[in-house]
C-alpha cells in the first residue's frame, strides 16, 4: 500500500470520527472498517460522474449497512459530488443533506434510501435487473449504450435479515453477473459478536444460491480487494465478495468491537485513534490536499466517460431512430399522445382483477417501461402481459418478472428498478400478504418512489380461504403509510381508471387493490367515473334533488351494498347518496368546495361501509354517523354467506342507518 492510499483511506475513517463525535450520534465503526475497500472500490472501479449523479449508465453503489452513512457522504464529498465539507459537519442536524441514514432524493450521489438493514440489497437486484433489460432491450452487436455495474456494501446484519435471502436466491437464478456485494465480514453486530446468534457459513450459502463466491482474507489488503472485483466483473453469476475487516479499525480501545458501532469513539478515544494513526488532532474534517486531489480526479474522469458514451450514444441515436424515440420516453418519464386510449370500457360484471389485467394489456404496448409481475400469483392476481415473455436468463428484454414467493423481496426489487431510471414496476401478491412487503412499501413512499404494488382478493369476498387469507385490517394500515395513495376500485371502468392514476403518478407509490368475485358495473357515465376516480370520490346515485337524509360512502364491493341499501332506504321514506370513495388520499388534496360538493357538510348523518376494520371512517362519518365494516377477523365458507353472518348486507346495513336516524 502506497504512502498516498493510506492516507486517503485513512481520511476516510477520520472523516466518520469527527463527523459522527461531532453530531454526538453515529457509527463509527463501519467506515473505520470498510474504508479500505470502499477506497478500492470509488477509485479503481466505479464508473460515475460526480458532475451528473443521474448520468444512466454509471455503475450504481448502495450502501446497503445504511448505518455507515458517514462512508458514503465522505465518499461523495471527496470524489466532487454536490457534498460539502460543511454538509458533513451537519451530519444527523435539521436540514441537512447527511442524514442519520442515506435517503434518496436528499444527497446527491446517494442511489437509494437505506438503513432498514436487507433493504439495500435488494433494491441492487432491482438495479441489476434494470440494467440487464435495458441492455437486452437496446444494445446492439455494434452498440453498446448500457453497460454498467452495481455494486453493494452489505453487513452481515443484512445477511442475517430474511429479505436478502429472497434477493440472492432470485438474482443467482437469473444470474446477474454485473451484481457484486462487498460483505463487510466483521463479526460483530450491535449487540456484540455475532457468534450469539450467526454462526453459519454464508459464503456457502450464496453459493448455493448461485453466486460467485470470493474472499479476501485481510480488508486492509488493497490489492486482493482489487484483483477479487476483478474477478468478479469476469463471472456471469452475481457474485459475494467476502471482505474480512475490522470494525472501528484504527481505535485502539475499541476496534472490533460493538463499543464502535453505532456510538461516537469519545473524545479520549478519538484522540487516541489520531494518534494511532498519525493524524493530526487539529483541525477536525482535516482532508489532506494529496488526498483530496487525488479523489477529486473522479471529476475528469467521470466527465469523459460520460462524454464517450454520449458520442457513441448519439451514433446509435442516428441509426436506431425508432428505438432512440423509446429510449427518450423511458428515461424522461414522457406519457406519449394517447397511452390511455385503449383501455377498455366494461358493461357486464367482472371481478377487478381481470379489468385489471385486462387494463394492464391495453396499457402495456404504448407504456413500455411498464414491467412487473406477481409473487407466484399470476395465476390468480393476473398481472402478466400477454405480449411478452418471461425475464429470464437470456431472456432479459421480456417484461414480466417472475419473483416466485418472495414478497418482501420483490417489493425493494421494483423500489430498486425504480429508482435506476427507466422503469415503472409493478408487483402483485393477495392483500393479506401487503405485512410481508410492509417495510419495502414504507421506504417507497418515504423516497418519493413510485411503483404500483397490485393486490387482490381484497377482502373476506375471498370466502373459503379462511382468515388467513382474508384481509381486513390491511387496507387501512395502507392508508396510514403518508405519502401512499391506495385504490380500491368498485367496478371494472373504476379499476381502468385507477390504473389511469397509477401510470400518472410519477412522485409517489400507488396500492392498486381489486376483488377475486365478479362486481356489477356502475350505472354511471364512463366519462363521470373517470373524473371521479380521479378525485378520489364522488357522486355514484344521489337522493332525489339533490337532498340527501344520510350519506352512504363505501368503497370497493360494498359501494354496491350502498347502492342495494339505498334502495331498501327509499322504501322507508329516507333518501339517501351514495358516494363511491376508491381513494382518501386523492379526495383530500381536492380543492374544499369539491370535497363539500360531494360530503354535504349539513348531512352529518353518514354511513360508511366497507369489508374491513372500521377504525378511520370516523374522518369521513363524524362523531354521529355509523361505520360498518369488520372489526375481528374473517371465517370459511362460500363470501356470501360470510356477508350475511357478518351483517354486510343491506338489510342489516338499512337497519343501523335508521337507527342512527331515530327511525
Amino acid at each position: 500500500m502506497s504512502e498516498l492510499d493510506q492516507k486517503c483511506i485513512n481520511t476516510i475513517r477520520m472523516l466518520a470520527v469527527d463527523g459522527t463525535q461531532k453530531a454526538n450520534s453515529g457509527h463509527p465503526g463501519l467506515p473505520m472498517g470498510a474504508a479500505a475497500m470502499a477506497y478500492v472500490l470509488w477509485t479503481r472501479f466505479l464508473k460515475h460522474n460526480p458532475r451528473d449523479p443521474k448520468w444512466i449508465n454509471r455503475d450504481r453503489f448502495i450502501l446497503s449497512a445504511g448505518h455507515g452513512s458517514m462512508l458514503i457522504y465522505s465518499l461523495l464529498h471527496l470524489t466532487g459530488y454536490d457534498v460539502s465539507l460543511d454538509d458533513l459537519k451537519n451530519f444527523r442536524q435539521w436540514g441537512s443533506i447527511t442524514p442519520g441514514h442515506p435517503e434518496y432524493g436528499v444527497t446527491p450521489g446517494v442511489e437509494a434510501t437505506t438503513g432498514p438493514l436487507g433493504q439495500g440489497t435488494a433494491n441492487a437486484v432491482g438495479m441489476a435487473i434494470a440494467e440487464a433489460h435495458l441492455a437486452a432491450r437496446f444494445n446492439t452487436d455494434n452498440d453498446t449504450i448500457m453497460d454498467h455495474y452495481t455494486y453493494a456494501i452489505v453487513s452481515d446484519g443484512d445477511l442475517m435479515e430474511g429479505i436478502s435471502g429472497e434477493a440472492a436466491s432470485l438474482a443467482g437464478h437469473l444470474k446477474l453477473g454485473k451484481l457484486i456485494y462487498l460483505y463487510d465480514d466483521n463479526d460483530i453486530s450491535l449487540d456484540g459478536s455475532t457468534k450469539m446468534s450467526y454462526t453459519e457459513d454464508a459464503g456457502k450459502r450464496y453459493a448455493a444460491y448461485g453466486w460467485h463466491v470470493l474472499r479476501v482474507p485481510d480488508g486492509n489488503d488493497l490489492v486482493a480487494i482489487e484483483a477479487a472485483i476483478e474477478e468478479a466483473k469476469k463471472d456471469v453469476r452475481p457474485s459475494l465478495i467476502m471482505v474480512k475487516t475490522i470494525i472501528g479499525f484504527g481505535s485502539p480501545n475499541k476496534q472490533g468491537t460493538s463499543k464502535s458501532h453505532g456510538s461516537p469513539l469519545g473524545p479520549d478515544e478519538v484522540a487516541a485513534t489520531k494518534e494511532n494513526l498519525g493524524w493530526p488532532q487539529e483541525p477536525t474534517f482535516y482532508i489532506p490536499d494529496d488526498a483530496l486531489a487525488h479523489f477529486r480526479e473522479a471529476v475528469d474522469a467521470g466527465a469523459k466517460a460520460q462524454a464517450d458514451w454520449q458520442a457513441d450514444f448519439d451514433k446509435w441515436a442516428a441509426a436506431n431512430t425508432d428505438q432512440a424515440v423509446i429510449w427518450n420516453q423511458l428515461m424522461t418519464n414522457d406519457l406519449p399522445d394517447g397511452w390511455d386510449a385503449d383501455l377498455p370500457v366494461f358493461d357486464k360484471p367482472i371481478a377487478t382483477r381481470i379489468a385489471s389485467h385486462q387494463s394492464i394489456n391495453a396499457i402495456a404496448p404504448h407504456v413500455p417501461g411498464l414491467v412487473g409481475g406477481a409473487a407466484d400469483l399470476d395465476s390468480s392476481t393476473k398481472t402478466y402481459q400477454n405480449d411478452s415473455g418471461d425475464f429470464q436468463q437470456g431472456a432479459y428484454a421480456n417484461r414480466n418478472l417472475r419473483f416466485g414467493v418472495r414478497e418482501h423481496a420483490m417489493g425493494a426489487i421494483a423500489n430498486g428498478m425504480f429508482m435506476h431510471g427507466g422503469f415503472i414496476p409493478y408487483t402483485a401478491t393477495f392483500l393479506a400478504f401487503a405485512d410481508y412487503m410492509r417495510p419495502a412499501m414504507r421506504i417507497a413512499a418515504l423516497s418519493e418512489l413510485a411503483p404500483v404494488f397490485v393486490f387482490t382478493h381484497d377482502s373476506i369476498g375471498l370466502g373459503e380461504d379462511g382468515p388467513t387469507h382474508q384481509p381486513v385490517e390491511q387496507i387501512m394500515s395502507l392508508r396510514l403509510i403518508p405519502h401512499l395513495e391506495v385504490i380500491r376500485p368498485a367496478d371494472g371502468n373504476e379499476t381502468a381508471a385507477a390504473w389511469r392514476c397509477a401510470i400518472q403518478n410519477r412522485d409517489h407509490a400507488t396500492v392498486l387493490v381489486f376483488t377475486r368475485q365478479n362486481l356489477p358495473i356502475l350505472d354511471v357515465p364512463v366519462i363521470e367515473v373517470v373524473a371521479g376516480v380521479d378525485r378520489g370520490a364522488y357522486i355514484v346515485a344521489d337522493a332525489p334533488e339533490g337532498k340527501p337524509d344520510v350519506i352512504l360512502i363505501g368503497t370497493g364491493s360494498e359501494v354496491h351494498l350502498a347502492l342495494e341499501t339505498q334502495k331498501a332506504l327509499a322504501e322507508k321514506g329516507v333518501a339517501a347518496r351514495v358516494v363511491s370513495m376508491p381513494s382518501w388520499e386523492r379526495f383530500e388534496r381536492q380543492p374544499q368546495d369539491y370535497q363539500d360538493s360531494v360530503l354535504l357538510p349539513d348531512v352529518t348523518a353518514r354511513v360508511s361501509i366497507e369489508a374491513g376494520v372500521t377504525t378511520g371512517w370516523q374522518k369521513w362519518v363524524g362523531s354521529t354517523g355509523v361505520a360498518i365494516g369488520l372489526d375481528r377477523f374473517g371465517a370459511s365458507a362460500p363470501y356470501k354467506e360470510i356477508y350475511q353472518q357478518f351483517g354486510l348486507t343491506a338489510d342489516a346495513i338499512t337497519k343501523k342507518t335508521l337507527a342512527m336516524l331515530g327511525k
